[in-house]
């Protein structure tokens, strides 16, 4: 069975992680919350929690044909573990699909060279991408090789749809 990583952290958003968990296993993917620690139980901005299946650490990138980063504050929190950071950059440079959302574009930024991609985010971000380099667009669902971005939570269907796409390509 085809494995996805979803990160997690403290202050996830709650649509932003439970829509593409479920969606993805509605496809037949085996899905894996990976966070900074296994087994750890994680809060989301309006105090919803879900507990990691592993950690970053002992995740390995080779295992997994994606990840997908929610949005809500916790790339904040993941963009400062370089283990989460080493694990995204890993999986982009093995050409498999990275999926962020929202602000999960401080993730990217962190983990992935942006300059000169074609990439979206929630607004508030959008000077933080444009000064690492990106070519930062409002469209709802953005891909631009293994990576596939979008703006809050009403994006999500067109942008897992691409996602997920790119994934069985």
């Amino acid at each position: 069975m085809t494995k996805v990583a979803i990160l997690i952290e403290d202050d996830f958003n709650e649509d932003e992680l439970i829509y593409p968990y479920h969606r993805l296993r509605e496809e037949g993917f085996e899905v894996e919350l990976v966070g900074s620690e296994p087994e750890e139980v994680y809060y989301s901005e309006a105090g919803y929690s879900r507990k990691s299946d592993i950690c970053t650490t002992g995740a390995k990138p080779e295992d997994y044909a994606a990840v997908f980063i929610p949005g809500g504050y916790s790339p904040d929190h993941m963009r400062v573990n370089e283990n989460t950071v080493k694990f995204v950059n890993e999986i982009y440079k093995a050409g498999k699909p990275v999926g962020a959302i929202c602000h999960a574009g401080w993730m990217v930024a962190e983990s992935i060279d942006i300059k000169g991609k074609k990439l979206t985010s929630v607004s508030n971000i959008k000077t933080d991408l444009i000064n690492a380099g990106a070519n930062w667009v409002d469209e709802e669902s953005v891909v631009d090789g293994n990576l596939v971005t979008g703006r809050t939570p009403k994006d999500l269907a067109p942008m897992v749809k691409d996602f997920i796409d790119l994934i069985k390509k």
